[in-house]
């Protein structure tokens, strides 16, 4: 069996911790490789099986990303996770679906694309501190913070992107800067860990490349049972508000 790793070109070797899956697979008499998603050289049906691992530049490559899923769905190629599941995440407005299931999530507008934005119409008017970002994106990618007293400026600032991508504008949490994201992992819907994310001092992005820093919790059986109610395969982040 031979397996390709999914990784970026600015990734081309994988993580060093997702470099260790090379070996443990070959215990198992599997070959696996790193390889990188949108490389127009790679003959895909060569492997059995695709693995999502760093293919963390998808969101920069939108088109380009959505025509590769199209592909290798075509080919019959089986990925982890499945391709399905990877359409439902890659575009933020799962979260619609989460909400239609009664579960909470952080207060939201959803903005599909348009070439007349118009923030100062939508936002709810008792929030006073406001996220906003695109549906397709990671790593807080052209994501903002902004005090709603200067959402004209925003508003500016997003109409050419607002043109191009659906957006979410998300109420401000100030807890993330405290307590920071947790993300529950389950595995066949049993749950397994638990990974507690904290920004930087001054900061609301968790990421690590903003000094974002990664903690393992043990998260309350509240929590566990709310993060099990999600009866959709979704990857959701849950705010530790307890």
């Amino acid at each position: 069996m031979k397996i390709g790793l999914l990784t970026c070109q600015r990734l081309p070797d994988l993580t060093p911790a997702d470099q260790l899956l090379i070996p443990e697979l070959a215990k198992h008499n599997i070959v696996a490789e790193a390889v990188i998603w949108d490389n127009p050289d790679v003959i895909w049906t060569d492997f059995d099986y695709l693995i999502f691992r760093n293919t963390w530049d998808y969101y920069e490559k939108e088109s380009q990303f959505n025509l590769w899923l199209s592909t290798i769905k075509k080919l019959g190629i089986k990925t982890l996770n499945s391709i399905d599941i990877i359409e439902q995440n890659k575009h933020k407005f799962y979260l619609r679906d989460v909400q239609n299931q009664d579960i909470a999530i952080i207060p939201t507008v959803f903005i599909e694309k348009t070439k007349q934005l118009h923030l100062a119409e939508i936002i709810p008017p008792h929030w006073k501190k406001a996220v906003i970002k695109p549906a397709f994106s990671a790593g807080s990618y052209l994501t903002e913070v902004f005090e709603v007293a200067n959402i004209e400026e925003i508003n500016q600032k997003y109409q050419t992107i607002a043109s191009e991508k659906d957006l979410l504008l998300q109420e401000f949490k100030p807890e993330i800067e405290t307590e920071g994201e947790t993300s529950l992992i389950f595995f066949n819907k049993k749950y397994s860990h638990a990974v507690n994310k904290k920004p930087a001092a001054g900061d609301f992005r968790i990421q690590v490349q903003f000094g974002g820093v990664y903690t393992s919790l043990s998260p309350s059986a509240k929590l566990i049972q709310q993060a099990q109610k999600l009866s959709i395969p979704f990857r959701t982040t849950f705010y530790t508000l307890e």
